[in-house]
């Protein structure tokens, strides 16, 4: 049964031109917001990272191939994982398409993932996926750029979106969980625990100079805006609809 407010269409004109300037004012501030990313002072990399790719071993500065900017996105799979977090998987979904238009206007996208080379290779191939994805196997580049934790960090707590998060009841040695938590590491085939090692988020990174710097870096709902698919939904009738939990799965898993 429809309980939904309706009226005339006049009285949507109406509605829809008021709320037209709440969302030109949220598009200005959008473009702010944009600048002032931009105006974050650069940090240069002092490390050596090493990377496994398609191409062989690389170093930071080998992911540009060529650009002047590289975006990576910290996709959750560990190396205990048996395939992709499904919700990192949702949001790569959409990176075949326009990977290509940002490496032809000097952006170069990766994924980058702590399981080996082979095993994402494979994973990629289930996925039908094109575009580049390193693994930092062995290297502290995902534990750097808190993407990744060690079980000791997990223990102590966790500083994760730039604050320190809450003491979660399967720290305390439980290898359980519940809602998403678990159904994703269910999903992965591994605990909950080894599942909350691994930490969703996106980094930027500048080459000049032969010098690499991190520009910018962003966790949590921060990476909201990188979901193709939320966008759409915050304009569909009914929203995000997720009243009753997570309802995505990987894209070959759906049913009929």
């Amino acid at each position: 049964m429809n309980n939904h407010k309706t009226g005339t269409r006049e009285e949507w004109l109406a509605a829809r031109l008021k709320l037209l300037e709440a969302e030109k004012e949220l598009t200005r501030r959008s473009d702010e917001l944009a600048r002032q990313r931009q105006a974050l002072p650069w940090v240069k990399v002092d490390k050596d990272y090493s990377f496994d790719t398609d191409k062989g071993k690389s170093s930071l500065a080998g992911l540009f191939r060529g650009r002047s900017q590289l975006l990576v996105y910290h996709f959750m799979f560990g190396p205990d994982f048996r395939a992709g977090c499904p919700s990192c998987s949702m949001i790569a979904d959409g990176f075949n398409g326009f990977a290509v238009h940002l490496a032809h206007h000097d952006v170069m996208l990766w994924a980058v993932s702590r399981a080996p080379l082979e095993k994402l290779q494979a994973y990629k191939q289930r996925m039908g996926w094109t575009f580049p994805w390193a693994s930092a196997e062995g290297g502290c580049f995902n534990y750097d750029f808190c993407a990744s934790y060690t079980e000791e960090q997990q223990r102590a707590g966790i500083e994760y979106n730039f604050s320190r998060e809450p003491k979660l009841q399967w720290r305390e040695g439980q290898e359980g969980g519940d809602g998403a938590e678990a159904r994703f590491a269910a999903m992965c085939e591994v605990n909950v625990p080894a599942y909350h090692r691994e930490r969703p988020g996106m980094s930027a990174f500048v080459l000049e100079d032969d010098v690499v710097y991190h520009t910018y870096s962003t966790y949590a709902r921060g990476v909201d805006s990188l979901w193709g698919i939320y966008p759409w939904l915050d304009r569909a009738p009914k929203g995000r609809n997720e009243s009753s939990g997570v309802w995505w799965r990987r894209h070959d898993e759906y049913g009929e």
